[in-house]
């Protein structure tokens, strides 16, 4: 689970296992989503989790490493369910997603499915979310870097579904595809935390509707598919 780049050269070190390497993601997504990374202490987590302080250093290391291995735990979860919905095909029972002649999903229907998964993300994780939103943009941030090779990853999966729509619908050239990918990437965080933590009575597909407002927007005006 190593990350990737120079600001995230630190390596992990052998955990003693899977079961508590997980108490201590989850303890520390909890107490660092609601307080901040910087407020947080050692002891504090490993008593969270139920185990010694020397057990955190075991497993991580350091206080900076566990976070920046955390972000790397949660940003593995959303990129594996992003892709999932991207790939998926809606030839399965009970879809409500016109497939293709060649059976694949139209790749408008494949963003909203994608911008599903991530609202479903920050519902089931909204301490990632916080803790992701708060220390993103934080300047200077001592995870600036491990943010950026994350940030990275995550906007390339929803660059590659642009240009499935792009292939498949005539867009608006005059947006900037940098621009594009980082609205719809912001908006997701914003929006599902926004969701969480006012407008419980919001519904997913709400929330999925106003962000694929943006999509839309780059799609030409009564554009059929290209043929």
């Amino acid at each position: 689970m190593s990350l990737e780049g120079p600001a995230a050269a630190k390596g992990l070190r052998p955990a003693r296992t899977t079961a508590t390497r997980q108490k201590l993601f989850d303890a520390s997504m909890e107490l660092i989503g609601e307080r901040g990374a910087a407020s947080v202490t050692v002891d504090e987590i490993a008593a969270a989790a139920g185990v010694s302080k020397g057990t955190v250093y075991y497993n991580f290391g350091s206080k900076s490493e566990l976070i920046a291995q955390l972000l790397r735990h949660g940003v593995d979860i959303l990129k594996a369910r992003l892709l999932a919905a991207a790939d998926a095909t809606g030839s399965g029972a009970g879809s409500a997603v016109e497939d293709g002649e060649d059976g694949t999903r139209d790749p408008i229907q494949a963003m909203e499915s994608m911008i599903g998964q991530a609202m479903d993300f920050m519902a089931e994780y909204p301490s990632f979310a916080r803790l992701w939103v708060s220390e993103n943009w934080r300047i200077p941030s001592e995870w600036q870097g491990t943010f950026a090779v994350l940030r990275g990853e995550l906007l390339e999966v929803i660059g590659r579904a642009v240009d499935n729509v792009a292939r498949a619908y005539p867009v608006d050239e005059s947006v900037s595809r940098g621009s594009l990918e980082t609205a719809i990437f912001g908006a997701c965080f914003v929006v599902g935390l926004d969701r969480q933590t006012y407008n419980p009575e919001r519904t997913r597909d709400q929330s999925v509707a106003a962000i694929m407002a943006i999509m839309r927007g780059y799609v030409l005006k009564g554009a059929a598919p290209r043929g």
